[in-house]
Protein backbone atom coordinates (compact mmCIF):
# COMPACT_ATOMS: atom_id res chain seq x y z
CA UNK A 1 0.00 0.00 0.00
CA UNK A 2 2.94 2.38 0.64
CA UNK A 3 4.64 1.11 -2.09
CA UNK A 4 5.69 4.43 -4.17
CA UNK A 5 6.00 3.78 -7.95
CA UNK A 6 6.06 5.62 -11.62
CA UNK A 7 1.97 6.23 -12.10
CA UNK A 8 0.34 3.35 -13.02
CA UNK A 9 -3.22 4.80 -13.90
CA UNK A 10 -4.85 0.77 -13.51
CA UNK A 11 -3.20 0.48 -10.48
CA UNK A 12 -4.32 3.78 -8.85
CA UNK A 13 -7.85 3.16 -9.97
CA UNK A 14 -7.62 -0.16 -8.01
CA UNK A 15 -6.11 1.68 -5.11
CA UNK A 16 -8.34 4.52 -5.17
CA UNK A 17 -11.68 2.33 -4.93
CA UNK A 18 -10.36 -0.19 -2.65
CA UNK A 19 -9.48 2.78 0.37
CA UNK A 20 -13.20 4.37 -0.16
CA UNK A 21 -14.63 0.54 0.41
CA UNK A 22 -12.47 -0.19 3.62
CA UNK A 23 -13.14 3.52 5.17
CA UNK A 24 -16.89 2.58 4.32
CA UNK A 25 -16.36 -0.31 5.68
CA UNK A 26 -15.15 0.48 9.53
CA UNK A 27 -18.00 3.29 9.48
CA UNK A 28 -20.30 0.45 8.96
CA UNK A 29 -18.87 -1.77 11.02
CA UNK A 30 -17.91 0.13 13.85
CA UNK A 31 -19.56 3.01 15.54
CA UNK A 32 -23.00 4.08 16.85
CA UNK A 33 -23.83 5.96 13.92
CA UNK A 34 -23.84 3.30 11.78
CA UNK A 35 -25.58 1.74 14.38
CA UNK A 36 -28.94 4.26 13.85
CA UNK A 37 -28.12 5.35 10.31
CA UNK A 38 -28.65 1.39 9.91
CA UNK A 39 -32.73 1.44 8.99
CA UNK A 40 -32.67 4.05 6.37
CA UNK A 41 -30.04 1.89 3.99
CA UNK A 42 -30.14 -1.73 5.78
CA UNK A 43 -29.01 -3.78 2.80
CA UNK A 44 -25.98 -1.05 1.94
CA UNK A 45 -24.99 -1.13 5.33
CA UNK A 46 -24.99 -4.86 6.11
CA UNK A 47 -22.81 -5.09 2.66
CA UNK A 48 -20.38 -2.71 4.09
CA UNK A 49 -19.95 -4.18 7.49
CA UNK A 50 -19.28 -7.73 6.26
CA UNK A 51 -18.52 -7.64 2.20
CA UNK A 52 -16.74 -4.83 1.93
CA UNK A 53 -14.11 -5.81 3.70
CA UNK A 54 -13.20 -7.85 0.99
CA UNK A 55 -11.46 -4.90 -0.82
CA UNK A 56 -8.32 -5.86 1.38
CA UNK A 57 -7.67 -8.22 -0.93
CA UNK A 58 -7.22 -5.77 -4.06
CA UNK A 59 -4.26 -4.53 -1.77
CA UNK A 60 -2.54 -8.24 -0.97
CA UNK A 61 -2.36 -8.79 -4.89
CA UNK A 62 -1.37 -5.15 -5.65
CA UNK A 63 1.34 -5.31 -2.92
CA UNK A 64 2.94 -8.61 -4.62
CA UNK A 65 2.75 -6.99 -8.31
CA UNK A 66 4.26 -3.81 -7.49
CA UNK A 67 6.75 -5.75 -5.12
CA UNK A 68 7.77 -7.89 -8.29
CA UNK A 69 7.73 -5.17 -10.52
CA UNK A 70 10.57 -3.70 -7.96
CA UNK A 71 12.40 -6.84 -6.48
CA UNK A 72 12.94 -8.98 -9.42
CA UNK A 73 10.85 -7.31 -12.48
CA UNK A 74 12.49 -9.84 -14.77
CA UNK A 75 12.06 -13.08 -12.07
CA UNK A 76 15.41 -12.82 -10.52
CA UNK A 77 16.27 -11.01 -7.81
CA UNK A 78 17.90 -7.55 -8.43
CA UNK A 79 19.79 -7.09 -4.91
CA UNK A 80 22.39 -8.63 -3.11
CA UNK A 81 21.76 -7.07 0.15
CA UNK A 82 18.19 -8.26 1.17
CA UNK A 83 18.15 -7.47 4.63
CA UNK A 84 19.03 -3.75 3.51
CA UNK A 85 15.99 -3.75 1.21
CA UNK A 86 14.13 -5.19 4.20
CA UNK A 87 15.28 -3.04 6.67
CA UNK A 88 14.16 -0.02 4.17
CA UNK A 89 10.70 -1.72 3.65
CA UNK A 90 10.26 -1.32 7.41
CA UNK A 91 11.27 2.23 8.00
CA UNK A 92 9.12 2.59 5.18
CA UNK A 93 6.04 1.40 6.36
CA UNK A 94 6.78 2.01 9.97
CA UNK A 95 7.62 5.50 10.01
CA UNK A 96 4.42 7.07 9.08
CA UNK A 97 2.64 4.16 10.60
CA UNK A 98 4.05 5.08 14.20
CA UNK A 99 3.03 8.67 13.85
CA UNK A 100 -0.34 7.44 13.15
CA UNK A 101 -1.07 5.20 16.51
CA UNK A 102 0.01 8.22 18.26
CA UNK A 103 -2.70 10.10 16.92
CA UNK A 104 -5.46 6.99 17.15
CA UNK A 105 -3.89 6.36 21.26
CA UNK A 106 -4.82 10.74 21.33
CA UNK A 107 -7.97 9.92 19.75
CA UNK A 108 -9.04 7.12 21.36
CA UNK A 109 -9.06 8.79 25.04
CA UNK A 110 -11.15 11.75 22.99
CA UNK A 111 -13.46 9.41 22.22
CA UNK A 112 -13.50 7.96 25.69
CA UNK A 113 -14.81 11.28 26.91
CA UNK A 114 -17.30 11.56 24.43
CA UNK A 115 -19.18 8.09 24.50
CA UNK A 116 -19.00 4.47 25.41
CA UNK A 117 -18.54 1.91 22.69
CA UNK A 118 -17.03 -1.00 22.75
CA UNK A 119 -15.08 -0.11 19.31
CA UNK A 120 -12.90 2.43 20.89
CA UNK A 121 -9.44 0.27 21.84
CA UNK A 122 -8.92 0.28 25.62
CA UNK A 123 -5.63 2.55 26.90
CA UNK A 124 -2.18 1.17 25.85
CA UNK A 125 0.09 -0.26 27.67
CA UNK A 126 4.21 0.23 27.01
CA UNK A 127 4.30 -3.35 26.04
CA UNK A 128 1.30 -2.83 23.66
CA UNK A 129 3.02 -0.08 22.14
CA UNK A 130 6.37 -1.55 21.39
CA UNK A 131 5.01 -4.82 20.19
CA UNK A 132 3.08 -2.35 17.79
CA UNK A 133 6.21 -0.36 16.76
CA UNK A 134 7.93 -3.74 16.09
CA UNK A 135 4.95 -5.12 14.15
CA UNK A 136 4.32 -7.81 16.14
CA UNK A 137 0.89 -7.11 17.84
CA UNK A 138 -1.23 -9.66 16.66
CA UNK A 139 2.04 -12.22 17.05
CA UNK A 140 1.98 -11.41 20.86
CA UNK A 141 -1.66 -11.13 21.37
CA UNK A 142 -1.96 -7.43 22.08
CA UNK A 143 -5.34 -5.67 21.24
CA UNK A 144 -4.81 -3.74 17.95
CA UNK A 145 -4.32 0.42 18.90
CA UNK A 146 -6.52 0.90 15.43
CA UNK A 147 -8.44 -0.66 13.18
CA UNK A 148 -6.71 -2.13 10.28
CA UNK A 149 -2.89 -2.23 11.91
CA UNK A 150 -2.64 -5.93 11.37
CA UNK A 151 -2.48 -5.45 7.91
CA UNK A 152 1.17 -3.33 8.21
CA UNK A 153 2.37 -5.78 10.00
CA UNK A 154 1.40 -8.74 7.36
CA UNK A 155 2.86 -6.31 4.84
CA UNK A 156 5.87 -6.24 6.23
CA UNK A 157 5.73 -10.60 6.98
CA UNK A 158 4.55 -10.67 3.12
CA UNK A 159 7.18 -8.58 1.62
CA UNK A 160 10.06 -10.36 3.95
CA UNK A 161 8.71 -14.15 2.65
CA UNK A 162 8.88 -12.80 -0.97
CA UNK A 163 12.48 -11.38 -0.58
CA UNK A 164 13.44 -14.76 1.38
CA UNK A 165 11.87 -17.19 -1.51
CA UNK A 166 13.48 -14.54 -4.29
CA UNK A 167 16.68 -15.16 -2.58
CA UNK A 168 16.84 -18.55 -2.14
CA UNK A 169 16.13 -18.73 -5.77
CA UNK A 170 18.89 -16.91 -7.26
CA UNK A 171 21.03 -18.71 -4.98
CA UNK A 172 19.42 -22.14 -6.42
CA UNK A 173 18.95 -21.05 -9.97
CA UNK A 174 22.06 -20.34 -11.11
CA UNK A 175 22.32 -23.59 -12.93
CA UNK A 176 18.23 -24.30 -14.51
CA UNK A 177 17.83 -19.94 -14.41
CA UNK A 178 16.86 -17.77 -11.17
CA UNK A 179 13.53 -16.69 -12.44
CA UNK A 180 11.96 -20.47 -12.98
CA UNK A 181 12.84 -21.52 -9.65
CA UNK A 182 11.83 -18.23 -8.62
CA UNK A 183 8.27 -18.76 -9.92
CA UNK A 184 8.14 -22.45 -8.88
CA UNK A 185 9.16 -22.12 -5.07
CA UNK A 186 6.84 -18.64 -4.72
CA UNK A 187 3.67 -20.49 -6.98
CA UNK A 188 4.59 -23.61 -4.16
CA UNK A 189 4.45 -21.10 -1.58
CA UNK A 190 1.42 -19.87 -2.83
CA UNK A 191 -0.43 -23.16 -2.87
CA UNK A 192 0.30 -24.40 0.53
CA UNK A 193 -1.36 -20.91 1.43
CA UNK A 194 -4.80 -21.08 -1.00
CA UNK A 195 -4.98 -25.18 -0.07
CA UNK A 196 -3.84 -25.40 3.48
CA UNK A 197 -3.30 -22.28 5.41
CA UNK A 198 -5.62 -19.52 4.38
CA UNK A 199 -8.28 -22.42 5.16
CA UNK A 200 -7.18 -22.03 8.95
CA UNK A 201 -7.70 -18.72 10.56
CA UNK A 202 -5.35 -19.75 13.66
CA UNK A 203 -3.10 -18.72 11.08
CA UNK A 204 -4.21 -15.08 10.23
CA UNK A 205 -1.49 -13.53 12.63
CA UNK A 206 1.19 -14.49 9.78
CA UNK A 207 2.03 -13.94 6.15
CA UNK A 208 1.53 -17.58 4.92
CA UNK A 209 -2.29 -17.25 5.83
CA UNK A 210 -2.81 -14.32 3.40
CA UNK A 211 0.27 -15.51 0.65
CA UNK A 212 -1.52 -17.22 -1.90
CA UNK A 213 -3.49 -13.82 -3.01
CA UNK A 214 0.03 -11.60 -2.67
CA UNK A 215 1.80 -14.40 -4.21
CA UNK A 216 -1.24 -14.23 -7.20
CA UNK A 217 -0.34 -10.80 -7.88
CA UNK A 218 3.87 -11.58 -8.08
CA UNK A 219 2.98 -14.25 -10.38
CA UNK A 220 0.93 -12.40 -12.29
CA UNK A 221 3.04 -9.62 -12.83
CA UNK A 222 6.08 -12.15 -14.55
CA UNK A 223 3.04 -14.13 -16.40
CA UNK A 224 1.48 -10.99 -17.90
CA UNK A 225 4.95 -9.44 -19.71
CA UNK A 226 3.69 -9.77 -23.14
CA UNK A 227 6.50 -11.70 -24.33
CA UNK A 228 4.97 -14.77 -22.68
CA UNK A 229 2.25 -17.18 -23.47
CA UNK A 230 -0.94 -15.89 -22.34
CA UNK A 231 -0.98 -19.58 -20.86
CA UNK A 232 0.54 -18.52 -17.86
CA UNK A 233 -2.39 -16.64 -16.49
CA UNK A 234 -4.51 -19.05 -17.54
CA UNK A 235 -2.88 -21.90 -15.32
CA UNK A 236 -2.28 -18.80 -12.68
CA UNK A 237 -5.99 -18.79 -12.82
CA UNK A 238 -7.07 -22.33 -13.10
CA UNK A 239 -5.00 -23.02 -9.39
CA UNK A 240 -6.94 -20.07 -7.63
CA UNK A 241 -10.16 -21.86 -9.06
CA UNK A 242 -9.36 -25.28 -8.34
CA UNK A 243 -8.46 -24.04 -4.66
CA UNK A 244 -12.09 -22.29 -4.41
CA UNK A 245 -13.69 -25.43 -5.88
CA UNK A 246 -12.16 -27.34 -2.65
CA UNK A 247 -13.27 -24.57 -0.26
CA UNK A 248 -15.14 -21.69 -1.70
CA UNK A 249 -13.79 -18.09 0.55
CA UNK A 250 -15.28 -14.81 -1.00
CA UNK A 251 -11.96 -13.04 -0.32
CA UNK A 252 -10.12 -15.47 -2.55
CA UNK A 253 -12.47 -14.92 -5.15
CA UNK A 254 -12.25 -11.41 -5.26
CA UNK A 255 -8.13 -11.61 -5.45
CA UNK A 256 -8.24 -14.09 -9.00
CA UNK A 257 -10.61 -11.22 -10.22
CA UNK A 258 -8.30 -8.40 -9.25
CA UNK A 259 -5.48 -10.58 -9.89
CA UNK A 260 -7.05 -11.25 -13.61
CA UNK A 261 -7.56 -7.48 -14.03
CA UNK A 262 -4.14 -6.43 -13.53
CA UNK A 263 -3.03 -9.08 -15.81
CA UNK A 264 -5.35 -8.06 -18.87
CA UNK A 265 -4.31 -4.57 -17.96
CA UNK A 266 -0.69 -4.73 -18.31
CA UNK A 267 -0.68 -7.57 -21.31
CA UNK A 268 -3.09 -4.73 -22.94
CA UNK A 269 -1.28 -1.77 -22.63
CA UNK A 270 -3.56 0.08 -20.26
CA UNK A 271 -1.62 -0.87 -17.45
CA UNK A 272 -0.19 2.63 -17.13
CA UNK A 273 -2.72 4.65 -19.53
CA UNK A 274 -6.07 4.12 -18.06
CA UNK A 275 -8.55 5.93 -16.45
CA UNK A 276 -6.13 9.34 -16.53
CA UNK A 277 -7.33 11.20 -13.50
CA UNK A 278 -6.26 13.38 -11.47
CA UNK A 279 -8.35 13.06 -8.96
CA UNK A 280 -8.13 8.83 -8.99
CA UNK A 281 -4.21 9.40 -8.88
CA UNK A 282 -4.19 11.53 -5.87
CA UNK A 283 -6.67 9.12 -3.90
CA UNK A 284 -4.85 6.75 -4.78
CA UNK A 285 -1.01 8.71 -3.84
CA UNK A 286 -2.68 9.02 -0.27
CA UNK A 287 -4.02 5.94 -0.26
CA UNK A 288 -1.67 4.35 2.35
CA UNK A 289 -2.30 7.51 4.67
CA UNK A 290 -5.75 7.92 4.71
CA UNK A 291 -5.94 3.79 5.38
CA UNK A 292 -3.50 5.05 8.39
CA UNK A 293 -5.76 8.02 9.79
CA UNK A 294 -9.41 7.31 8.80
CA UNK A 295 -9.84 5.16 11.95
CA UNK A 296 -8.38 7.71 14.79
CA UNK A 297 -10.78 10.15 12.64
CA UNK A 298 -14.36 7.51 12.81
CA UNK A 299 -13.87 7.41 16.06
CA UNK A 300 -13.41 10.91 17.14
CA UNK A 301 -16.77 11.95 14.68
CA UNK A 302 -18.77 8.99 16.29
CA UNK A 303 -18.52 10.84 19.60
CA UNK A 304 -19.13 13.97 18.65
CA UNK A 305 -22.23 12.89 16.76
CA UNK A 306 -22.88 10.62 19.80
CA UNK A 307 -22.64 13.56 22.41
CA UNK A 308 -24.16 16.44 20.52
CA UNK A 309 -26.46 14.89 17.68
CA UNK A 310 -29.73 14.39 17.38
CA UNK A 311 -30.94 10.77 18.18
CA UNK A 312 -32.26 10.65 14.47
CA UNK A 313 -31.21 7.97 11.73
CA UNK A 314 -30.72 11.07 9.09
CA UNK A 315 -28.54 12.58 10.79
CA UNK A 316 -26.45 9.50 12.18
CA UNK A 317 -26.32 8.97 8.21
CA UNK A 318 -25.05 12.71 8.00
CA UNK A 319 -22.75 11.57 10.42
CA UNK A 320 -21.15 8.81 8.56
CA UNK A 321 -20.63 10.78 4.90
CA UNK A 322 -19.10 13.81 7.21
CA UNK A 323 -16.72 10.80 8.75
CA UNK A 324 -16.06 9.69 5.11
CA UNK A 325 -15.19 12.89 3.62
CA UNK A 326 -12.96 13.91 7.10
CA UNK A 327 -11.19 10.88 6.96
CA UNK A 328 -9.81 11.89 3.36
CA UNK A 329 -8.91 15.37 4.17
CA UNK A 330 -7.24 13.97 7.04
CA UNK A 331 -5.57 11.68 4.84
CA UNK A 332 -4.81 13.90 2.38
CA UNK A 333 -3.45 16.40 5.44
CA UNK A 334 -0.91 13.25 7.14
CA UNK A 335 0.18 12.74 3.40
CA UNK A 336 1.60 15.99 3.35
CA UNK A 337 2.89 16.38 7.00
CA UNK A 338 3.91 12.72 7.90
CA UNK A 339 4.28 10.31 4.89
CA UNK A 340 5.50 12.45 1.90
CA UNK A 341 8.32 14.11 4.08
CA UNK A 342 9.54 10.91 5.56
CA UNK A 343 9.56 9.80 1.87
CA UNK A 344 12.10 12.67 0.67
CA UNK A 345 14.06 11.33 3.79
CA UNK A 346 14.20 8.23 2.94
CA UNK A 347 15.39 9.73 -0.82
CA UNK A 348 17.97 11.89 0.30
CA UNK A 349 19.51 9.01 2.92
CA UNK A 350 19.95 6.60 0.00
CA UNK A 351 21.28 9.56 -2.19
CA UNK A 352 23.90 10.14 0.46
CA UNK A 353 24.56 6.39 1.23
CA UNK A 354 25.55 6.31 -2.60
Amino acid sequence: MAETVSRLAFVDALKAVAVQLIVLHHLAFYGPMSDQAYSLAPDLFSWLSQDARSAVQAFLVIGGFLAARSLAPAGTLLSSQPLGLLRKRYLKLVTPYLAAVLVAIACAAIARLLMTHDSIPGRPTLPQVAAHALLLQDVLGYEGLSAGVWYIAIDFQLFALLLGILWLARRLGRRVGAPLVGALLVGLVALASLYHFNRDSAWDAWAIYFFGSYALGALTYWASNRQRAAGWLLLIGASVVAALFVDYRSRIAVALLVGLALGLARRSGVLESWPRSRVVAYLATISYSVFLIHFPVCLVINGLFSRFGMPDPTVKLAGVLVAWLASLAAGGLFYRFVESPAQRGFRRLRWVAT
